[in-house]
């Protein structure tokens, strides 16, 4: 049985968690305020009562008709944290197609597609699902290496949009998107909501982490993370299907395998030069050159990417690494069993399973200047080639063609 300062705890946390997703901050009395200052609410048996802007702590007068309008917008405001959509025994979340969602919310979608699945479609359907007819975007990652991540960002884009036609105008491709901060960041002042949608294996991740710097780094009144529907690694089908798997496909020169992965509604030319596209990026000609499969498709081998980080011979104290569900760039001050605690260059802290991170060199320095006053000259740098082409007055590369690369890599016969 609990005993009453555990249940005590757990009510003043509840309190506590609810009034920091609405942006409320204690005045250490179990009152709280919000972003003007004005004490709003406090906590009474475990949960947030609510007073008008002007109410003084101490004094609970009761509110007149027109002092309750500032007290009925926070509470419709908890409503919708606490009102937590119903979930399907499929572990998806069930979502109102007939409910009004407002202008102000944004509904996104952010990650590696590299490449793009038919678990991905799943995503993207459940996104828009979600959205119910308000603002839908969708941010593909930046990052582009010959392991994880072996289409650069123009490519994928373009073999996302042709394989997911619906979602086309919504796909953005924008070089200065490279992390979920970036996005929030530039959501920030336009719309007032946001909902993330992502896998369930990662929605505690971006959960935590987006909600923790909301009223530092981004202002939202409500941040909201959805599941798009379990993922397990080892389940056949769609809910089994990952960008590991259709890498390791390539490595292992299986296109009937990689071909699973892909929507049925792609044509065979497209799958085959998506495939050939990955297998260019990853510099992979034939399976015997490739003898370390823990760093091109971790979840395929976690016995040897353990093997590898318990030896001591990656993921050190002070290595720089990137994580690759959100993006964001930190040098490791931790180790766990297997995980690692990052702090990123503005000094916010960051925690990543050893499978979803990767080292980060000097090459995929994307800043201009590699120091103050010192450009960056590092060739095959995003700083370089922004460099080159602000030099020459161009803003924007050209999208990738798939009709042209199709038709310079086909296969005469």
């Amino acid at each position: 049985m609990k005993s009453f300062f555990q249940f005590l705890g757990e009510s003043e946390s509840q309190a506590a968690t609810q009034a920091r997703k609405l942006g409320l901050k204690g005045d250490g009395h179990g009152g709280w305020l919000n972003r003007a200052g004005e004490f709003v609410a406090k906590t009474e048996e475990g949960k947030l009562k609510f007073f008008n802007k002007n109410q003084k702590p101490g004094k609970d007068p009761d509110q007149t008709p027109n002092t309750k309008k500032t007290t009925s917008v926070l509470k419709t405001k908890t409503m919708s944290v606490d009102k937590a959509p119903q979930k399907k025994s499929g572990g998806e979340e069930e979502i109102d197609d007939n409910k009004n969602v407002s202008t102000d919310t944004l509904t996104l979608a952010f990650g590696r597609f590299n490449p793009p699945t038919v678990g991905h479609e799943k995503l993207l359907s459940m996104a828009k699902k979600t959205a119910a007819g308000g603002d839908l975007k969708i941010y593909p990652s930046r990052t582009q290496d010959s392991k994880k991540n072996p289409l650069d960002p123009d490519m994928k884009v373009s073999y996302m949009r042709k394989m997911f036609p619906d979602f086309e105008k919504s796909i953005v491709n924008d070089d200065e998107m490279r992390s979920i901060f970036n996005v929030l960041q530039n959501a920030d002042g336009e719309y007032k909501n946001v909902t993330i949608v992502v896998g369930s294996d990662r929605q505690s991740e971006f959960e935590n982490l987006a909600t923790k710097y909301n009223g530092e780094l981004y202002n939202f009144d409500d941040i909201r993370v959805v599941s798009a529907g379990v993922r397990d690694s080892d389940a056949e089908g769609v809910e089994g299907m990952s960008a590991s798997k259709m890498r390791k496909a390539v490595v292992d020169d299986d296109f009937e395998s990689f071909k699973k992965g892909v929507p049925a509604s792609v044509k065979d030319a497209d799958t085959q030069s998506l495939f050939d596209a990955v297998r260019s990026g990853m510099k992979v000609k034939k399976k015997k050159e490739v003898t370390e499969l823990w760093q091109i498709a971790p979840k395929c081998d976690p016995r040897g990417l353990r093997e590898q980080y318990v030896g001591g011979f990656i993921y050190r104290i002070g290595d720089l690494v990137e994580h690759l569900n959100t993006g964001l760039i930190g040098k490791i001050i931790r180790r766990g069993t297997n995980h690692l605690i990052c702090v990123t260059e503005e000094d916010y802290m960051f925690k990543s399973w050893i499978r979803d991170v990767m080292e980060y060199t000097e090459k995929k320095m994307e800043r201009r200047m590699r120091t103050p006053g010192k450009p960056n000259t590092l060739d095959g740098t995003g700083g370089y080639r922004k460099n080159a082409m602000a030099a020459v007055g161009m803003k924007k590369i050209k999208n990738f063609s798939v009709e042209e690369f199709i038709n310079k890599h086909k296969i005469k016969k």
